[in-house]
């Protein structure tokens, strides 16, 4: 039996704990927030079926579900950076940080980032690697660093399209290191046992079969490669999730119909955060896929959870 361990990031600091609050007070604010957030739930489901359909609240084909998701990551491509930022008040990129630093770029990788269009995950891998390029300049280095290989696959051409736009910003016009690859996660069209790690972050939930997702992902690497998922997943804390759920079901639509121009997009994508595996679940399932020394680091009490295992 392979062992599973965790983590946990505490979300409060020692100085502040929301049972500081008077009792009476908390137990008011959260049944306001409470009878507010299942109205507005209430109130989407009957005036917008196909939405719940994205992501399991109905049963549709999964075909019909590969389509909707396409329509939701085209619609907001644009803007997916910026709605980053504002939803979790820039804390993806710290998040996505956490992420490369588990993964521990090294020289001369192979290195494949899925549903990774914009290129955030993969730029940090580059960097990382060039990082460590400027501590350690001998000629053996360089020759070893030249032979890095990142790909940002995406089954979305508008998302591939920002991250070649994005990368042109950066100064990496002509770089040999970094290759745009449109394709599925669920059937890659790189060869067997080609990377050295994989990644994929906020992109898992979106599939349509999750375990093929992974099983590709396990195909793929290398013996003693590592596979990295970032995603969003089940808050740990009851006394909060009130408050969570207010602020995923209530805010996030209306800034992305502000800021992107699409509420219903961001609809679904909260909504498919509530149907994805829970982290003990989506963990054995990575086991399942046959990957070993599993684990799992919850970030923000698990608003936010990073998943890894090793092809051994």
């Amino acid at each position: 039996m392979r062992l599973l361990s965790v983590r946990v990031l505490p979300l409060f600091s020692r100085h502040l704990h929301p049972l500081a609050l008077p009792i009476n007070t908390l137990r008011s604010v959260l049944h306001t927030l409470r009878s507010r957030a299942e109205t507005n739930l209430q109130f989407r489901r009957r005036k917008n079926h196909r939405l719940r359909d994205y992501r399991g609240f109905t049963e549709v084909s999964e075909e019909e579900k590969r389509k909707l998701v396409g329509n939701v990551f085209s619609s907001v491509a644009s803007k997916y950076d910026l709605m980053n930022d504002l939803t979790s008040v820039g804390l993806h990129r710290l998040w996505k940080d956490r992420l490369i630093s588990k993964l521990g770029p090294f020289p001369g990788m192979k290195h494949l980032d899925v549903a990774g269009g914009t290129g955030d995950i993969a730029f940090r891998v580059l960097e990382s690697i060039r990082g460590v390029g400027h501590k350690v300049m001998h000629d053996s280095f360089v020759e070893t660093e030249g032979q890095t290989q990142i790909f940002i696959c995406d089954i979305n051409p508008n998302m591939l399209n920002i991250g070649k736009k994005r990368a042109i910003e950066r100064g990496y016009t002509n770089s040999s290191y970094l290759h745009f690859v449109e394709g599925d996660a669920e059937a890659l069209s790189f060869e067997g046992g080609s990377m050295d790690g994989y990644t994929i972050g906020f992109g898992i939930r979106n599939v349509t079969h999750i375990e093929k997702a992974l099983a590709e992902a396990y195909r793929v690497l290398k013996k003693g490669g590592r596979f990295l998922c970032l995603e969003l997943s089940h808050f740990e804390f009851p006394i909060f999730k009130e408050l969570y759920d207010y602020y995923s079901f209530s805010i996030i639509p209306v800034m992305g119909e502000l800021v992107a121009g699409d509420k219903e997009s961001y609809q679904y994508l909260v909504e498919s955060i509530r149907q994805f595996p829970k982290q003990d679940v989506f963990a054995q399932m990575i086991v399942d896929a046959g990957f070993q020394s599993v684990e799992y680091e919850n970030l923000v009490g698990g608003v936010v959870a990073i998943h890894s295992g090793l092809k051994l």
